[in-house]
């Protein structure tokens, strides 16, 4: 091989101590391509023009994928015009050292290890350049720096790193992708027919929408008072549970219908949610927990479910103020230490973008960056990510209160990102909401003939919620029926559709 004149060596990075690199290689590679243009289908995919350490290596390297993406044979004579001018060809003598390049057709057999070699020294030179910038930033100690920030910022980094060219393995056969298709029928089967995803705890939603399914970014949304958060923390706490009854009965996680959960908690705290949890698995009233009104068998009942729940896979992060960047480096570190399969957010207009936000059309850009995170969150663990969300106030003005897809509030990208968007809604909380005044003795006939007509729609819609499926990217929309009890904040399935509870006072 034509002997190869080694240029800047100092790159972009400075090179003392010596940094992970092979000029040797990156020339070798460079003139296989350059003999045999074929090549770069192999490599291309991997391989980018600043994985080179060299970076005039790098300018050649991109020069010969844009004249072969054109149909253009690229070689020496090709090339030579586009580096008459390149200061750093000049350097090394000038053009000829394009055809130097080329001199022994040996490389052409290696070219594939030289690539891989390439990224590989390429991946090792950006793990040092993180590994700088957290020394650099753990010596900073000016107020302004905030450590927990620094170690966010580098897990970020890292999880880059480790992810680098992770792109190739993405592209599937029609095989490939039908046996990812055969596997999740089966899965489906051997959940009753209806269930391909992770469950949701209610038959009646797993049947409408098939369970939350990896990758999938789904919006929860409603009015305050509709019982997102409740709805979001049963269906969190049922696949968990689901995952640890699986592993009990012997089944591979893979085909589990549960995961471990991790439910971002951006408005209520880590023990209110739990309250909720332990309200719901004891049968005791959340507010009589919570105000300590509750007997010595209820507390026995207590201290018992909280007990069977200590190893309940579900992670609860309330730390408030999140950014979506932070959001997505504790997720990353959850997947890899925690294993989890799915994440809640409670709830998407608290988390912050990356921006200083101010007006409403930066605040409509900021939406639009969570929620094209979020999703972009769930395709990178391959995991579903539910997402609650408030509605707007327009609701509230009409007089059908049933919520539409154009109430999401602040920005339409929320439902063009998401695969499935659901509303919950409870006709009883507006009926009892407008409660005509209760007959005194004496009243008029009409008084007493208002609040009987009022009583019985109140007993036509009280304990019954809707689960309204407004937009499913892989199914039907429609509407689930649900039953809430307020006093312990749990949806379940309605036991049928008579199913009518006695009102009470």
């Amino acid at each position: 091989m034509a002997e190869i004149i080694r240029i800047n060596e100092s790159a972009e990075i400075p090179a003392s101590p010596a940094l992970p690199q092979n000029i040797e290689a990156e020339a070798a590679l460079l003139g296989a391509l350059m003999i045999d243009n074929r090549l770069v289908e192999d490599v291309q995919l991997r391989l980018k023009p600043h994985h080179f350490f060299e970076p005039l290596h790098g300018r050649i390297y991109e020069a010969i994928l844009r004249m072969t993406d054109k149909n253009m044979i690229a070689n020496p004579v090709t090339l030579k015009p586009i580096f008459e001018a390149d200061e750093a060809m000049r350097e090394v003598g000038g053009t000829g050292y394009l055809a130097q390049l080329t001199g022994s057709g040996a490389a052409v057999i290696g070219a594939r290890d030289f690539a891989a070699q390439i990224y590989d020294l390429a991946l090792l030179r950006a793990l040092v350049g993180v590994g700088r910038d957290m020394v650099e930033g753990a010596l900073d100690t000016s107020e302004e720096v905030a450590p927990l920030a620094q170690i966010e910022r580098a897990e970020t980094e890292l999880y880059r790193v480790a992810e680098q060219g992770g792109n190739e393995g993405k592209v599937k056969s029609f095989g490939e992708a039908s046996q990812l298709a055969i596997q999740q029928a089966e899965k489906a089967l051997n959940n009753g027919g209806h269930l391909s995803g992770l469950t949701t705890g209610l038959e009646g939603i797993n049947a409408k929408i098939g369970g939350l399914h990896r990758s999938d970014l789904s919006i929860l949304a409603g009015r305050p008072g509709m019982g997102k958060t409740s709805l979001a923390t049963n269906m969190a706490f049922a696949c968990a549970q689901r995952f640890v009854r699986d592993q009990e009965d012997g089944i591979d996680p893979a085909k589990s219908a549960g995961a471990p959960v991790a439910f971002f908690s951006l408005e209520m705290s880590a023990d209110q949610l739990a309250t909720r949890i332990l309200a719901e698995q004891s049968n005791i009233s959340s507010e009589n927990l919570r105000m300590g009104k509750i007997s010595q068998q209820e507390f026995k009942s207590l201290a018992r479910a909280a007990g069977e729940l200590s190893t309940l896979p579900l992670y609860i992060d309330d730390t408030p103020g999140l950014t979506i960047a932070a959001l997505r480096a504790r997720a990353r570190r959850l997947k890899r230490q925690k294993g989890i399969g799915m994440i809640v957010v409670d709830y998407l207009q608290l988390l912050s973008g990356s921006g200083k936000g101010g007006s409403n059309d930066n605040r409509v850009q900021e939406i639009s960056e969570i929620s094209r995170g979020l999703k972009q969150l769930a395709k990178e663990l391959d995991l579903p990510v539910m997402a609650l969300s408030q509605l707007s106030r327009a609701v509230e003005q009409r007089e059908d209160k049933k919520p539409m897809l154009s109430d999401l509030r602040e920005s339409g990208s929320i439902e063009q990102d998401a695969d499935i968007v659901m509303f919950v809604y409870r006709e009883d909380y507006y009926v009892a909401a407008r409660e005509p005044k209760r007959p005194m003795d004496g009243d008029d006939a009409k008084i007493y003939e208002a609040h009987e007509t009022w009583q019985r729609d109140m007993e036509r819609v009280y304990g019954m919620a809707d689960l309204i499926v407004a937009k499913q990217r892989h199914g039907a929309t429609g509407k689930v029926r649900m039953r809430f009890d307020a006093r312990v904040t749990k949806f379940s399935d309605p036991i049928d559709e008579g199913y009518m509870p006695e009102l009470r006072g």
